[in-house]
């Protein structure tokens, strides 16, 4: 996101970014907890979660290189009712929350292209919504590895069946299904903690239109996404 800003804005913000390392499991912050960072990640992925009150977790939004975690702070919401947890590790721009807001209250490119994010995220977060309550495991999970395949730049993803199972909010027998199924298609191969997509054009069949949903809005507003 900030390698497309002027140079103006660029020298005004470049001393205050932050190169911070994102180890995955890192909690970047607390639901509902004062927040005073925003992280631009140049790599890797964040997800938003929400935990019910029985303990049951789910993930509404990911984050990679396209995107922001903690959008709100330049509105001055210095909490938000999810946590941003780091799944797959990397690095980050960090900035403080002041100096975002001096910058987008500036109006401009920096403005503009977080309040394009701000709706690419909007539709992420409805669509995920729309799609855990309405689609197959089959098709969430095809969903959900196209949109890591999209941020990560790699066809290899390093995650657990279990950690896919907490962040869609199935059982885990279900992802394990669903993955099987998906690796007899030829689409994935699988193995403890890693995933490889062989045809990503398979995982498109299989998808449902939530994928299309997402990933058209993301190029509209952003650009068009890198594939892995």
């Amino acid at each position: 996101m900030l390698q497309d800003l002027p140079g103006d804005i660029c020298d005004r913000i470049g001393d205050d970014l932050q190169l911070v390392e994102l180890p995955a499991g890192k909690v970047l912050h607390e639901a509902s907890a004062q927040q005073s960072t925003m992280y631009f990640p140049r790599e890797g992925i964040v997800s938003l979660m929400y935990a019910l009150e029985n303990g049951d977790t789910s993930e509404v939004a990911m984050i990679g290189n396209e995107g922001v975690v903690g959008i709100g702070l330049v509105a001055n919401n210095r909490t938000l009712p999810v946590r941003a947890v780091v799944q797959a590790g990397g690095e980050a721009l960090a900035l403080r929350a002041d100096i975002a807001q001096r910058e987008f209250q500036r109006g401009g490119a920096f403005q503009a292209i977080l309040l394009r994010y701000m709706q690419a995220l909007l539709t992420q977060t409805a669509l995920t919504g729309v799609c855990n309550r309405h689609h197959t495991v089959d098709r969430q999970l095809s969903r959900w590895l196209l949109l890591v395949n999209d941020r990560i730049g790699s066809t290899e993803i390093k995650m657990t069946q279990e950690q896919i199972a907490h962040l869609l909010g199935v059982r885990r027998e279900g992802i394990t299904e669903a993955a099987r199924r998906l690796q007899d298609d030829g689409c994935i191969r699988y193995s403890r903690g890693l995933i490889q997509v062989l045809e990503r054009d398979c995982l498109l069949a299989r998808a449902c239109e939530c994928y299309v949903g997402i990933r058209t809005e993301y190029d509209r507003l952003l650009g068009p996404a890198g594939e892995g």
